[in-house]
């Protein structure tokens, strides 16, 4: 037990010197984030914005970048500036993965205006944004901040994504408060996900930390609110439907459809007896 100040300060210095990774800050990586979004969009511009000169902003946040992975420098394979340099190379790659989910949220979304509003104010949007800068750090062996980043825009939107993760092109997330993708979630291109969906694991032991845990989603799949996919050995075939409420814990062929039956009694409020009308959902 500690039980004075001095013991406790002293347990804090031991502390510090044996964590194995230090960290940046949370607030200086959400303000990275924050910044790449405004350069690559610049619909999302403030009244703080750092420059309006393009070149000069792309190198303050280089600059910042390898500030956040020096912490990280031990655990890295690569110096802070190679990874930075090797990041921005794919920059361009992750901004036209970028467009493709925007069109797609403004094509399928009735409420869209335009893929300016998708971008500016879409959590979805935001979100698959986060993540796909975050996936492309994890992919170069950056420990730790990916997951930063990810937790940043999950904290921002409801939305919680693992940057280890493999998601396909045009990839639709529509409300997305209580959803849920999992690390080891494979899901294909055209996939568009509604609220509180879980693509989740049937077991969490962790012994099952190193294999599939999470479901594979195919092309052209969509999945409705609130329904629930576990298993790292669940498939959903290409074209299929999910309808919402659905627990689902085993794979389905292309082309399913697959949906949760409840039925619903509606009475009139009155003292005679009135036969039910029943709903089908």
């Amino acid at each position: 037990m500690i039980t004075d100040t001095t013991t406790f300060l002293e347990h804090l210095q031991t502390q510090r010197a044996l964590y194995r990774y230090k960290l940046p800050s949370r607030p200086d990586a959400g303000r990275f984030i924050d910044q790449l979004m405004r350069l690559m969009f610049p619909v999302t511009q403030d009244c703080r914005s750092i420059s309006q000169h393009v070149e000069e902003t792309y190198q303050h946040l280089n600059q910042q970048l390898v500030c956040l992975l020096q912490p990280l420098e031990k655990n890295l394979k690569e110096s802070p500036t190679v990874v930075t340099e090797r990041f921005f190379e794919r920059l361009p790659a992750i901004y036209d993965n970028l467009l493709f989910d925007a069109h797609a949220i403004a094509d399928n979304d009735p409420a869209a205006v335009g893929i300016e509003e998708v971008v500016a104010v879409y959590p979805g949007f935001y979100a698959i944004a986060v993540y796909r800068i975050a996936h492309e750090l994890l992919k170069q062996d950056v420990p730790l901040l990916p997951r930063m980043l990810t937790e940043y825009a999950h904290g921002q939107t409801g939305i919680d994504i693992h940057p280890g993760a493999q998601i396909g092109k045009a990839f639709f997330i529509d409300h997305g408060t209580g959803v849920v993708i999992g690390e080891t979630t494979v899901i294909g291109d055209n996939v568009k996900i509604y609220q509180g969906v879980t693509l989740g694991a049937t077991h969490v032991a962790k012994s099952m930390a190193q294999k599939k845990r999470h479901p594979t989603i195919e092309n052209n799949v969509v999945i409705y609110a609130n329904a629930t996919i576990l298993g790292g050995y669940t498939v959903v075939g290409h074209d299929s439907v999910i309808g919402g409420n659905v627990w689902l814990t085993s794979s389905v062929e292309p082309h399913s459809l697959v949906f949760h039956q409840h039925q619903t009694d509606v009475r009139m409020k009155s003292l005679e007896v009135i036969e039910p009308i029943n709903f089908v959902i």
